[in-house]
């Protein structure tokens, strides 16, 4: 016989199961697609549990945004155009659902780069052995021209990369985002981190120009999202840092100028959820109002099924009208 005290266990109280509130029921489960199920009906499948649900919640987001006429806002890290989801994108700009894109500076070296040559990213193990890594002539020549003339001619750094690809028929517009945003006037911005990218490495580099475009395109995102409020969307995809910074700072920004900025939805992609998209993009701005959500997976994998998902119930709407 032990020499301790035990409790008792005769007093403990239960109550009928019929009673107790249930997170999961059978009406959550996922539904069995054949073969040659619609991607609505496929989506419709998915299981009304975490991710699942909050994939369609996020795709019925953006599908309200795109129905009341207001803000779809796409930031971006260089990885997205490193994957090969340029046309994914550009294809939502063109049908009117994606109102806005930003990036980080890399994201416009490597979208020039797609545009001029149809090809990017080198080696960089390989190259930072001899000195060579980002020493391309033509890309740091060529931008750091771009960025000089933007800032004499009042331009911002994305306008006027996309502004260059255009004017000069680059052989590859058609997959340049900064090219197809200008293309369609739809405000597209570039967020750069001074000594980040290759191109500050050039001779040609001036970095009061590099601030001046950059901090005018941080003014004209801010004015994007000044407007997100009662069902804007804000996606970010693959910025762990640049970008959830400064979309904090344009959001404090436009509510401090007198736009409330309450009631919109975000959402942050990404292959690992870091700290800043999740505490900056996710949960401050919607606090006190909206909602925002954390979606975890491979780039190439979750953007398209976003992409796929958000046709597909808006597909659906036009033939119910």
């Amino acid at each position: 016989m032990s020499q301790y005290e035990e409790i008792d266990v005769s007093k403990t109280k239960t109550y009928p199961i019929k009673e107790r509130k249930n997170k999961v029921g059978l009406e959550d489960f996922a539904k069995v697609c054949q073969a040659d199920a619609s991607v609505g009906v496929w989506l419709s499948s998915l299981p009304r549990i975490l991710a699942g649900e909050d994939l369609r919640a996020v795709i019925a987001a953006v599908v309200r945004a795109k129905e009341r006429g207001k803000p779809v806002i796409f930031m971006m890290g260089s990885h997205v155009i490193k994957c090969g989801l340029s046309p994914i994108i550009i294809d939502l700009l063109e049908r009117g659902i994606l109102t806005a894109v930003a990036m980080n500076g890399s994201g416009a070296i490597h979208d020039f780069e797609i545009g001029m040559w149809g090809a990017t990213s080198e080696d960089v193990s390989e190259n930072i052995e001899n000195g060579t890594f980002g020493m391309a002539e033509e890309t740091g020549s060529l931008i750091n021209e771009i960025v000089a003339s933007a800032a004499r001619e009042g331009l911002g750094f994305g306008e006027a990369v996309g502004k260059y690809l255009s004017d000069n028929a680059a052989p590859h517009c058609d997959v340049s985002l900064l090219a197809s945003c200008y293309r369609l006037e739809v405000p597209v911005t570039v967020h750069v981190a001074i000594g980040t990218d290759i191109i500050h490495q050039h001779p040609k580099t001036d970095g009061a120009a590099v601030g001046e475009t950059t901090y005018r395109d941080f003014k004209i995102l801010t004015r994007v999202v000044s407007e997100l409020g009662e069902g804007g969307v804000i996606l970010n995809v693959g910025s762990a840092v640049v970008l959830p910074e400064v979309f904090l700072k344009a959001f404090n920004l436009a509510r401090n100028v007198g736009h409330p900025v309450k009631n919109f939805t975000t959402a942050n992609f990404d292959m690992i959820q870091h700290y800043r998209p999740r505490v900056n993009v996710v949960q401050r701005p919607t606090q006190s109002s909206g909602q925002g959500y954390a979606l975890t997976g491979h780039h190439e994998i979750m953007i398209p099924l976003l992409a796929i998902g958000i046709k597909s119930e808006l597909s659906k709407l036009d033939s119910e009208t």
